[in-house]
């Protein structure tokens, strides 16, 4: 199947400067493109599409691959997970899915790939921390997926996710991420909801650092930094559990 592009598109991607040489990156895929443009649109980022969407509500082929890819990675996680763990109940199948398909894990693989390395920005866009940036890695390895599946079907793109996310990795997968242990143990306590505040925000807007400190009723509080809220919130969560796994310890 071929990509569904706007022909406007086509002429500003073609018009851009060739692609950096991508046979160590689809080496690492395990699958060549029978249609290289669809892994052209999956590693152009939308600051350098080459063009003004007019049409409104109107998207790029990198987002719509991404969208696409998305679908497509939840799907073979899914059956993956149905299939390891039988006597799993729904709640937890759904916990350790939202662990692996979540945008840690995608900039996570994306890194592994070396798929910052072959991404394609407009200048602003160029300084290594936005090419290392989560949103860009994250958004970027679900394009790539779903280059690969429309190129290929699902096979290919099963193959891929199958070898980099490893069986081990998906067996060590706890249901619970710390924010949730954390919640739970406070509601097994009694206690009222851990509170999650931003503390300091840094770094300029396509590659933010924030400082997260969480709360619970009854423990000193604890701090942590990351490269979104969310992350930040977990190592936070994670630092405050260590802490009072030592005190318990004690």
């Amino acid at each position: 199947m071929g990509p569904l592009v706007h022909e406007n598109s086509l002429k500003g991607m073609r018009a851009m400067p060739a692609l950096a040489k991508t046979n160590e990156l689809t080496a690492k895929l395990g699958h060549e493109f029978a249609n290289p443009m669809l892994l052209q649109e999956a590693l152009t980022h939308p600051s350098l599409a080459g063009f003004k969407l007019r049409k409104k509500n109107s998207t790029t082929p990198y987002e719509r691959l991404e969208f696409l890819g998305d679908r497509v990675l939840g799907l073979v996680i899914a059956h993956w997970l149905y299939e390891l763990f039988p006597d799993s109940s729904e709640g937890d199948l759904a916990k350790r899915h939202a662990s692996l398909v979540n945008r840690d894990a995608l900039r996570a693989i994306a890194l592994e790939i070396g798929l910052e390395r072959h991404l394609r920005l407009a200048h602003g866009e160029e300084a290594s921390a936005a090419r290392k940036n989560i949103a860009t890695l994250s958004d970027a390895m679900e394009a790539l997926i779903g280059a690969m599946y429309l190129d290929g079907g699902l096979e290919p793109a099963r193959r891929f996710i199958q070898k980099y996310w490893r069986q081990t990795t998906i067996v060590e997968t706890t249901p619970a991420d710390p924010k949730t242990a954390l919640q739970e143990w406070a509601q097994g306590q009694g206690l009222p909801l851990p509170v999650y505040k931003v503390v300091e925000r840094t770094g300029p807007a396509h590659a933010p650092k924030f400082v997260i400190e969480v709360t619970v009723k009854g423990q000193a509080p604890a701090r942590a930094e990351g490269e979104s809220k969310r992350l930040a919130e977990k190592a936070a969560a994670q630092a405050l559990l260590g802490e009072m796994a030592k005190t318990a310890g004690t």
